[in-house]
């Protein structure tokens, strides 16, 4: 009691790790959503199109409600598990199954782990790694058939995004560069235990083979500067002044990379032609032309920038890229400004 009044006490809100499947609690912060719609299950499996010869990899299993599903479909299935209790719990399930010689478990971060061969990737990840898992997947070595991903809806639908899509962008394009991807099917919320705050999608990515035949660090720095301003014209990017002082520096890096070697080469030829010294003159007149030499180096520069930023103008003229807009090239339109600029002498790593 305080001045005649009750006082009510506040209730302490629910902890955020207060779901439970076979005593584990799960935590929404590590990204803990676990599959509980076994129709969704099957039906992701399904769409996954998983061989009975083939090596299967989940990664984020949990408490293997989809893994059960996939070693029943395939050859064997490696499960890659940060959370100890996790892997305990995965090695219980199946411990002293048919399928306990299936399942191998690898316990500790996907993004850090070396995996090893597989056929096909069938996962529900934690969202927070969907970005830097799906470069890694992409550059894995030997390539796998496909992956069969689960990712917050919006992210899943940058990825399938094409030009003129509002959510196409340098996601999209790095991604649909080195695969091929499609929208399966959307996932709610409520089929996951705990619920996570937005909707989900199944996305198919089958990479390309063979590879495209491009510099990555190259095409990285073109992207992502076609894609500072997404909606404004290449001619307009491209004439930002901090964009033209990197690729003006860059191209006169490689020029005096080039005229160095040149040089080299042109003196060995000298040596081997001449067998001996070379000797140079200078008239006594050209003592007199070190001023004016010097006056003229700052024009020089000054028409050098000009020079340069004709040059990237002249390349953005072909087939009007200079009013063409990020958001609305192909990946062949991209492909093909990246091969021009690079013939002209301009680089963007």
């Amino acid at each position: 009691m305080a001045g005649g009044k009750m006082r009510k006490e506040k209730t302490k809100a629910p902890p955020t790790a207060s779901h439970y499947q076979g005593g584990i609690s799960f935590h929404k912060s590590k990204g803990q959503h676990i599959l509980k719609n076994p129709m969704l299950v099957d039906s992701i499996v399904q769409k996954s199109g998983i061989k009975s010869t083939d090596i299967i990899l989940e990664i984020g299993p949990g408490t293997g409600n989809l893994t059960k599903k996939l070693l029943e479909a395939g050859k064997s299935v490696i499960a890659v598990e940060l959370d100890s209790r996790m892997v305990l719990e995965l090695q219980r399930r199946f411990q002293g199954t048919p399928f306990s010689n299936k399942l191998k478990v690898i316990q500790g971060d996907v993004l850090k782990t070396d995996l090893p061969y597989f056929d096909i990737c069938v996962a529900n990840i934690p969202y927070q790694i969907s970005s830097p898992l799906t470069f890694k997947l992409l550059n894995h070595q030997p390539s796998f058939r496909c992956a069969v991903i689960m990712y917050q809806r919006e992210f899943a639908m940058r990825l399938v995004a094409q030009p003129g899509d509002n959510l196409y962008c340098r996601l999209s394009v790095n991604t649909q560069l080195y695969a091929r991807v499609s929208h399966l099917l959307k996932v709610g919320k409520n089929n996951f235990r705990p619920p996570p705050k937005v909707d989900s999608s199944v996305v198919r990515i089958e990479p390309r083979k063979p590879r495209p035949q491009v510099n990555p660090k190259e095409w990285d720095g073109f992207i992502r500067i076609c894609f500072i301003r997404k909606n404004k014209t290449l001619g307009a990017i491209f004439r930002i002044k901090n964009v033209l002082s990197l690729l003006e520096k860059n191209y006169k890096t490689l020029q005096a990379l080039n005229t160095s070697v040149a040089a080299e080469m042109d003196i060995s030829g000298l040596e081997e032609l001449g067998g001996g010294e070379q000797s140079v003159e200078m008239d006594a007149d050209d003592d007199d032309d070190d001023d004016e030499m010097e006056m003229e180096e700052d024009k020089e520069a000054a028409n050098g920038r000009s020079e340069f930023k004709e040059k990237v103008a002249a390349v953005l003229k072909e087939k009007d890229f200079c009013d063409k807009r990020s958001s609305k090239l192909s990946q062949e339109e991209f492909l093909y400004l990246l091969s021009r600029f690079n013939m002209a002498g301009i680089h963007f790593s």
